[in-house]
């Protein structure tokens, strides 16, 4: 049974939005740091709280100056095409 270049490649994409996924579980309640790419040049770089991991997506919980919170998910897809870059605050790891 050979395996088509499509399938392997599948295979290598789902296996490294797993190995996204245990690291950001690692990570759950500790403060992160995240430069979202907004398109045409613009970045956003925020830092919030990881708050819970789901199959697709994860949570973030970041707080403004008026301690007003609010929730943003993000897809693990996010991370593995460098939309989304994270890195955990405090030991400076970057997750990928």
């Amino acid at each position: 049974m050979s395996q088509t270049k499509e399938e392997v490649i599948g295979m290598v994409e789902k296996n490294a939005l797993g190995q996204i996924r245990k690291e950001m579980e690692a990570c759950i309640g500790k403060r992160i740091q995240l430069k979202t790419n907004k398109g045409r040049k613009k970045t956003q770089v925020r830092e919030g709280i990881l708050e819970s991991t789901y199959p697709s997506i994860f949570t973030v919980r970041f707080e403004n100056d008026f301690k007003n919170v609010r929730k943003v998910s993000y897809s693990y897809t996010d991370v593995l095409t460098n939309t989304v870059e994270i890195k955990v605050c405090g030991s400076n790891k970057m997750i990928v």
